[in-house]
Parts: structure tokens; C-alpha cells; sequence
């Protein structure tokens, strides 16, 4: 606190060329031309997609580097599917899945129903509150994209239309066996929870490279030292260890990687606890 200011002048000289203190400056006026309205919904489509999926993943305990197979998301329209297919790149590197799948609205591939939300219907249709509650239980999974897509819904209510908002009412999504499913607002994502020994395999070695990361840093390697590696053998690991040796040595810069008895307790072993599996590792400098 005593020298930020201090530092923030010195900055704002060196930046602007300027002898005006940064303290006494006007504060600059936005540029409307360079708002971009499109990238902003774009982006906060991927940050609602993004927090659901990884909400899912805290609920079954299934951690981030523990790559999944496939992310589905239904698109209301062709505005939504066009930003969906904008943004999966960015979308499957966050929540690391193999693919995203965009489906029709319609296809009904996720079962939605619609639960009405008393506490908004009573002011709005009174006495009709009732009637207008059991016609939106009734509501199938067309009527209810209907909804969802358009914003609203005209229904027949004792003879008299009656327009019910998708505001007044909570929009569900029943569960896929083998997958997640989770729905916020007009976004609904169905998470493919299904762990196959290949994914497996390339979590652990995921889950490898994060271990001898920190190690490296725990034990001052500097950042371009290449390092030698021996692992323990292990049913639980050796297959994964093999089939991504390249991509364990690339991460972690090692010259050499193999599967060979290693000492606990000997210098420059460590023990990896992966899931429920401990694996020691012998990390040297390469010389």
C-alpha cells in the first residue's frame, strides 16, 4: 500500500509519455466502437457451460485431469448452435472432454418437463393459478422446447388463451443413464460420465505429470533442467506409463522414462498416491 500509488504513477508516465500524474487524470471514457456484444454472449455461454460441467464433476467425484468422453448440449435455435460451434475448442479444454456434441432442440434425445413456479403464477392468473399449474405439468417435451425456445407459451385455460412465461416456470431435464444432466436457464448439458479404461489410462498419466511437476519444483529443479525418471512397476499404472511415455517425458522433460524396481526411501525417490495406488518414482538430474 505505501509505494502502489507511487508505482501506478511511474507506470502511467512510462505508458503514456505523459507529465500528468495518473491521480489527476481524467478517467477514460469507454469506446462503444470496440464493445463487442456477439463475443460477450459467446463468452458467457462458455463460462455458464463451463461452471455446469465442472459442478457435475464435483458431484461424482470425477476430477478435472481425468479426461471424459463427451459433452452434449442441446441448441434452441441456429443463433445458439452457431456460437456453440464457436466456442467448443474453448469449452473442451476447460472441462477436458473429447468432444462436444450439439444436438437439435427437438430431437429429444434429453427428456424436459416444466414444474410450475406458484409463487410468480398466483400474482400473475389468480384464480386460473391451478388450472394453469396442471396444464404445465402436462406439458410434453415438444411443448416444453416450445417453451424454452420462444420464451413463452399460449394455453388454452377454460376456454381462454393464457400466455405463460418461461420465467414462471423451473425447466427440468431428466438424467441419461451413464450421463449428467443439468439445466440453467435456456442452457441444458448432459455430461457422459462413463470412465472406459482408455480415458483411464490417460488420466492417470495425466495425473502423473502433475505429481513430478510439483516435485520437480519442491526439489529446485530449474525450468529447463531435463530430468531422468524410473518408475515402479504397478499393475494399476504400467499399461498407462507405456502408452503415454512420450507425453509424460514431453510435459515433464525427461530424456528417459522406464518401468523398474525403486527403492522407497532411497535418495530421490518419491511416492505418488494416484487414486488409491501409491507409485514411487526416481527422479534424477540427466547428465
Amino acid at each position: 500500500a505505501p509505494f502502489a500509488p507511487f508505482y501506478a504513477d511511474e507506470l502511467y508516465r512510462a505508458l503514456t509519455a505523459s507529465g500528468t500524474s495518473v491521480h489527476l487524470a481524467e478517467f477514460p471514457k469507454m469506446d462503444q466502437s470496440l464493445s463487442a456484444p456477439e463475443l460477450e454472449k459467446r463468452q458467457q455461454l462458455a463460462q455458464d457451460i463451463t461452471s455446469m460441467t465442472l459442478a457435475l464433476r464435483r458431484k461424482v467425484n470425477i476430477k478435472v485431469r481425468q479426461p471424459l468422453g463427451s459433452l452434449m448440449v442441446p441448441a434452441l435455435d441456429d443463433e445458439m448452435h452457431s456460437m456453440l460451434d464457436a466456442i467448443s475448442g474453448l469449452v473442451k479444454d476447460e472441462i477436458n472432454v473429447k468432444e462436444l456434441k450439439i444436438v437439435g432442440n427437438d430431437e429429444n434425445i434429453i427428456v424436459k418437463s416444466a414444474k410450475p413456479d406458484f409463487k410468480k403464477l398466483g400474482p400473475k392468473h389468480g384464480k386460473n393459478m391451478k388450472a394453469v399449474a396442471e396444464a404445465i405439468k402436462s406439458l410434453d417435451s415438444k411443448a416444453v422446447a416450445t417453451l424454452e425456445g420462444q420464451g413463452y407459451i399460449d394455453l388454452n385455460i377454460n376456454g381462454a388463451e393464457i400466455r405463460v412465461d418461461a420465467c414462471d416456470v423451473d425447466i427440468v431435464s431428466e438424467d441419461i443413464p451413464g450421463w449428467l444432466v443439468a439445466n440453467n436457464g435456456q442452457v441444458t448439458i448432459a455430461l457422459d460420465v462413463n470412465v472406459t479404461p482408455e480415458l483411464k489410462r490417460e488420466g492417470i498419466a495425466r495425473e502423473i505429470v502433475n505429481r513430478v511437476q510439483n516435485i520437480r519444483k519442491q526439489s529446485g529443479f530449474e525450468v529447463t533442467d531435463r530430468i531422468c525418471l524410473v518408475f515402479s512397476p504397478s499393475d494399476a499404472t504400467d499399461e498407462a506409463i507405456r502408452e503415454y511415455s512420450s507425453y509424460i517425458s514431453r510435459q515433464v522433460l525427461a530424456n528417459s522414462l522406464e518401468i523398474a524396481p525403486v527403492a522407497a526411501g532411497e535418495e530421490g525417490v518419491s511416492e505418488l498416491a494416484i487414486d488409491d495406488v501409491n507409485l514411487y518414482v526416481k527422479i534424477s538430474l540427466n547428465k
